[in-house]
């Protein structure tokens, strides 16, 4: 599917800031539109739309296609919107697979790539590159919080996450702050529905609590079955897999379950409520921290369109780095290898009324970077 979004023909009757971008800037979005996965992806894309319509800048149009969840059509469309449609940046991948196959080979061609999810570690360290920006975190970070969280009260934790880059750097940085003993570690397969033999193993391995990272359907899948099994032992995860956009299908099952997020809709700062406000306004349903992530990464382009001309690369790269804008998540800036710095919070799936969602209660990590930047040499 494919969708060319200008914003002129969005625009609201908000004055922009002051813009120093004079051409009109062509942004390639690549995100999930259909499959177990669309939810992260639409939350992406309306996010970003928004973010662009609400600043009323007339300059931005929005090449947005689906990926499918598929990195060899991921790999298409990325050439594509470089060589055809002539992209001055690229963003919108929400799966590490995905961004393994794209980013690389975007970067090399000097196009800068926002990422408004997907973190790989690889990314972050050896193979960072001046023209990969990642707006959202490095994927070990959400884990390591709940690895810090789970030190708190258990001794004996099953793990398992999905076989794929972002699944291996969850266990990695769960087990980089976890103090206790694994009742077992497993990788299931991506896009996998039934978890009866991985429920059974937990059953029966004397584990006192659970922790799984297993993002979009494959959470709602689980979920679901880990209630239906009984085991009832606690579970903690990432808010990957107790965000805004699975909670309706997972249901009454995620009361009670903490998780870590760099974000929350209930953060205290202006610039959270006021995007809570307009996307709910917009879409008539809250966001997720796809969403969150989404608006800041449309947000830090403005940011730096407001300072420079994409068309020159050294001084957009410049604004950007100085990420002059205001982020849902309060603090926020970048690390050496242009990852973010920032705080991650534990979150509780609570009810409000009928809507299921989350509130914080807790702070993990203050100022938080990843244990990659030692190994980027940028």
């Amino acid at each position: 599917m494919r969708r060319i979004l200008t914003a002129s023909l969005l625009a609201l009757s908000l004055t922009a800031a002051g813009v120093a971008q004079a051409d009109p800037v062509k942004i390639g979005v690549i995100t999930t539109l259909s499959g177990g996965g669309a939810g992260l992806g639409v939350d992406t894309r309306d996010a970003l739309v928004l973010a662009f319509k609400k600043s009323g800048n007339t300059d931005v149009e929005l090449v947005i296609e689906d990926d499918a969840q598929k990195p060899e059509l991921a790999v298409q469309i990325a050439e594509k919107m470089i060589q055809s449609d002539k992209v001055d940046l690229m963003t919108g991948i929400i799966w590490s697979n995905l961004a393994m196959a794209v980013v690389p080979n975007t970067v090399a061609q000097d196009v800068i790539y926002l990422s408004p999810n997907a973190g790989p570690s690889v990314l972050a360290g050896a193979n960072c590159h001046k023209n990969y920006f990642n707006v959202a975190y490095q994927n070990d970070n959400f884990h390591e919080a709940m690895g810090q969280y789970a030190n708190q009260d258990y001794k004996k934790t099953f793990i398992l996450a999905p076989n794929y880059p972002a699944g291996k750097d969850s266990l990695t940085g769960f087990k980089r702050y976890y103090k206790g003993e694994l009742a077992g570690e497993l990788y299931t397969q991506v896009g996998q529905t039934d978890y009866a033999a991985e429920i059974a193993q937990i059953r029966a391995s004397g584990a006192d609590s659970v922790f799984f990272f297993l993002p979009g359907g494959m959470g709602i899948a689980f979920m679901k079955q880990y209630a239906q099994s009984g085991v009832g032992l606690p579970v903690l995860g990432p808010s990957f897999s107790f965000s805004q956009d699975v909670l309706p299908a997972v249901g009454d099952a995620a009361l009670g379950v903490k998780n870590s997020a760099s974000w929350s809709k209930d953060l205290d700062n202006e610039a959270n409520k006021e995007f809570v406000e307009a996307f709910q306004a917009e879409y008539g349903r809250l966001p997720s921290i796809y969403a969150a992530q989404s608006w800041d990464t449309a947000n830090l382009i403005l940011s730096a369109l407001a300072k420079a001309s994409v068309k020159d690369k050294d001084a957009f790269r410049a604004a950007l780095k100085e990420a002059d804008f205001k982020s849902v998540r309060g603090e926020f800036t970048f690390n050496a290898n242009q990852h973010p710095i920032q705080n991650i919070y534990v979150r509780e799936v609570v009810k409000e009324g009928d809507v299921l969602t989350n509130k914080i209660i807790g702070t993990a990590f203050e100022k938080h970077g990843d244990a990659y930047v030692g190994q980027c040499k940028m």
